[in-house]
């Protein structure tokens, strides 16, 4: 980039050498603090999250998926076209899964061999106890899928600690880098399970054990394909500045912006935090509950018409008119971004004819949350 062209050079790059691939999938190992093989594929965090499912379970087996959001339906979908008895335990989503209902559901199914499980649902505002059900797992001795998307560099995430066989990742949120590139750490007992399912792809876009054959056993010299090279570049770099600004802060800045808007919300009063408890509130995104008789779209369109920079929005599918979401992720975990959500979304409330106080109490509610925990 040069002052005469404010265009960032995006042609004409060296290549990408398997050498600097591997490295950026070894940061990645890092940021998840795994030593198991990390694959990064070269799509959106559907692709590894498919690709694991399909690789591991097999026709006649029985899985457990707990749904707390959208994407924990989407997995009970495709366990179920992989041959799979699926068994559901769900929790509402204004709250998040206890380690006792997973429990509970292995004991009475005793042939459960894998088990799928969202950390933080971005769209619903709630985030689960990996760590105890990570353990109620691992005694059972199921495989662990993980969807940790939302929940990478937002808050911890201890791979190889909580036993996660599966665990997946995109960089487009807490990371604030790219959406085009994911990637997934896979243990030896997912690889192990993986080879011995005849179902698994392979020579296929959703084959990880492509990847492991052609990539991983090779030693990681030769790339199987050509990469994705500026969505690559991005990964490393969102990494990099993860590691400058050092994860543990990082993840206080994410908690503390959860914090802070829950805290401007209800004193702003009128809107509700969708999830009950602090301590299922997702630290990337909280979500609303809009009031009674109000379409969470209208509030939506009216704080954006205060404020169109402000990342508020409303929740997609049948939660559209009840449900509003506050994004506070990457560089929108950020002080004067949730100071001004707030006071767009009082400026929407008063424009629809409710009653809202004045955005500096809320300022201030959010304020002292915000130092309480970034202090």
């Amino acid at each position: 980039m040069t002052a005469a062209n404010p265009v960032p050079a995006l042609l004409d790059l060296p290549p990408l050498t398997a050498g600097h691939f591997a490295r950026i999938e070894d940061k990645i190992a890092s940021l998840l603090r795994t030593r198991s093989d990390v694959v990064a594929m070269q799509g959106e965090a559907l692709l590894p999250l498919e690709a694991a499912i399909r690789a591991a379970v097999r026709p006649g087996s029985t899985a457990l998926n707990v749904v707390t959001g959208p994407y924990g339906e989407t997995f009970g979908g495709w366990l179920r076209s992989c041959g799979a008895e699926v068994v559901t335990v769900t929790a509402p989503f204004s709250g998040a899964v206890r380690p006792e209902q997973v429990a509970d559901a292995l004991r009475e199914h005793p042939e459960i061999d894998f088990v799928s499980l969202v950390h933080a649902e971005a769209a619903t505002g709630n985030t689960n106890p990996v760590a105890e059900i990570g353990a109620v797992v691992r005694e059972h001795g199921a495989l662990l899928m993980l969807d940790a998307v939302a929940s990478v560099a937002a808050e911890p995430l201890l791979t190889d600690e909580w036993g996660v066989d599966l665990c997946v990742i995109g960089g487009q949120k807490a990371m604030a880098g790219p959406a085009g590139v994911s990637a997934v750490a896979v243990s030896d007992r997912a690889w192990a399970r993986i080879a011995a399912n005849p179902q698994a792809p392979r020579r296929s876009y959703l084959s990880l054990m492509d990847w492991k054959e052609r990539w991983i056993d090779g030693g990681r010299t030769a790339l199987p394909h050509a990469p994705a090279q500026l969505e690559m570049l991005a990964l490393e770099q969102a990494a990099d500045r993860v590691e400058a600004d050092g994860l543990a802060a990082v993840i206080a800045r994410h908690r503390a912006a959860s914090a802070a808007t829950r805290a401007g919300v209800r004193t702003l009063g009128t809107l509700t935090p969708y999830v009950t408890r602090d301590g299922d509130a997702a630290p990337v995104a909280t979500t609303l509950r809009a009031p009674g008789g109000m379409d969470a779209r209208e509030l939506v369109a009216a704080a954006q018409a205060a404020d169109a920079n402000v990342p508020v929005q409303a929740a997609a599918g049948d939660l559209a008119k009840e449900m509003i979401r506050v994004n506070h992720y990457g560089r929108a975990a950020d002080r004067s971004v949730v100071l001004a959500s707030l006071a767009a979304l009082a400026e929407g409330l008063r424009a629809l004819g409710a009653e809202a106080s004045e955005a500096a109490a809320a300022a201030e509610a959010a304020g002292a949350a915000w130092d309480g925990i970034a202090a």
